[in-house]
C-alpha cells in the first residue's frame, strides 16, 4: 500500500487526503492548528465546486452546513456599479465550517491526523502534498495585506466586491444569517489609516453604505504580506506536489481561491497516490488554471492602472466571471 503524506489540513490539504485514500493510500495528514478556527477568506465558493464536493463524497456534509445561496453579483470600480446574475448559484460558507467538514472527512475516508508540521518532505521519502498555505515574503513599504471579520444583519443573496484606492473588498452572506466582509488593503495605505480596519473600509462611500445596517462581531482577522503568483513553471521536485495556495496565489477579487485549492487538492492526492511524475501533475494544473492566472494578472493591471473603471461599461460582467474561473474540463462528478 502506498503511503502518502499531506502537509497542511486545509481545503487543499484535507481534499488531498480524500483524493489519496479513494485510491487506497495510507494518508498521514500532518496539521499543526486546532480546528474549527477562522481564516482570512472571502469564503465565496463558485457553483462549479458542486461536482468537486459531490466527487469527494462530501456533498452530504457540505449542504447539511446549510451555506448560503449566492446568485448574483455587484461590482463597484470607484463610482461605477456593475450587476449580473449568475448561472448557478454559487455557495457562502465559512472557513470555520468548511476546514472543520473537510478534515473530518479525510479522517472519516481513513486519513491519519497528525498534530505536527511533518518536517521537511524528502524526494526519498513518500509522496508528499505540501499545502500549507504561502510561504512568501515581500519589500516592507510596498506590502499587500488581506484582513477579515464577520457582521450581524440583513443578508441577500449578492456578493458585493469593491475596488478603491488600490484596495479590493468583498462583502457575501456565508452560513446563520452571517455575512463576511473581507479585504486586501496595501501597506501604505493601511499605515496612513493606522492600521484601523473600519476607517480604511469607510473611504469607499458605496462600501460604506453597504456596511451601514451591519454590526461586526469579531475583531478583524489580518494575514500578510500577499503575493500573486504560481509555480506552474517551475522545475517540479519530483516526489513532492505543491497544492492551493502553495502551489499558487490568485487575486481574491476573482472569488475563485477555494475552488482551485480543492481542484488542485484532489489532482495532487490522485497523482501521489499513484505515484505519477510530478511534472505531469504541475502540467495538468497549468491546463486546468492557467488561463485563470493569465487573465487576472490583466485585469489586476488594468485595475492598478485605473483603466478598468472605463472600461467596465463595455464589458458583460459575465464575461468577467467566466474568464476567471477554472476550465470546466478539469471538474467532474
Amino acid at each position: 500500500m502506498t503511503e502518502v503524506h499531506i502537509i497542511g489540513g486545509g481545503p487543499a490539504g484535507s481534499t488531498a487526503a480524500i483524493a489519496a485514500a479513494q485510491q487506497g493510500a495510507l494518508v498521514r495528514l500532518f496539521e499543526k492548528s486546532a480546528f474549527p478556527r477562522h481564516k482570512v477568506c472571502g469564503e465565496f465558493l463558485s457553483p462549479e465546486i458542486a461536482p468537486l464536493l459531490d466527487g469527494l463524497g462530501v456533498w452530504a456534509r457540505f449542504a447539511q452546513a446549510h451555506p448560503a445561496s449566492l446568485k448574483q453579483i455587484n461590482l463597484y470600480l470607484g463610482s461605477r456599479r456593475k450587476n449580473w446574475k449568475l448561472a448557478e448559484p454559487a455557495f457562502g460558507l465559512s472557513r470555520y465550517a468548511l476546514d472543520e467538514l473537510l478534515i473530518r472527512h479525510a479522517a472519516a475516508c481513513g486519513a491519519t491526523v497528525v498534530r505536527d508540521t511533518g518536517g521537511a518532505p524528502s524526494a526519498s521519502g513518500p509522496p508528499t502534498v505540501l499545502a500549507h498555505g504561502r510561504k512568501t515574503s515581500a519589500p516592507k513599504g510596498s506590502r499587500l495585506f488581506g484582513f477579515k471579520a464577520h457582521f450581524s444583519g440583513p443578508v441577500d443573496d449578492s456578493v458585493d466586491l469593491f475596488f478603491f484606492s488600490g484596495c479590493y473588498a468583498g462583502v457575501s452572506a456565508v452560513e446563520n444569517g452571517i455575512t463576511n466582509v473581507c479585504a486586501l488593503a496595501p501597506e501604505s495605505f493601511l499605515q496612513h489609516h493606522h492600521f484601523h480596519m473600519d476607517a480604511v473600509l469607510e473611504q469607499s462611500l458605496p462600501l460604506r453604505e453597504r456596511l451601514a445596517p451591519l454590526t461586526r462581531k469579531m475583531d478583524w482577522l489580518i494575514t500578510g504580506p500577499l503575493v500573486f503568483r504560481d509555480n506552474f513553471h517551475g522545475p517540479p521536485s519530483e516526489n513532492i506536489y505543491c497544492a492551493g495556495d502553495a502551489l499558487g496565489f490568485v487575486d481574491p477579487f476573482t472569488g475563485s481561491g477555494i475552488l482551485a485549492a480543492l481542484l488542485t487538492g484532489r489532482i495532487a492526492g490522485f497523482a501521489a497516490a499513484r505515484h505519477l511524475p510530478a511534472a505531469d501533475y504541475v502540467r495538468q494544473c497549468r491546463s486546468s488554471l492557467g488561463i485563470q492566472y493569465h487573465t487576472t494578472s490583466i485585469l489586476r493591471a488594468l485595475v492598478q492602472n485605473g483603466i478598468a473603471e472605463k472600461l467596465a461599461r463595455f464589458v458583460p460582467g459575465r464575461w468577467l466571471f467566466e474568464l476567471t474561473r477554472p476550465r470546466r474540463r478539469a471538474f467532474g462528478r
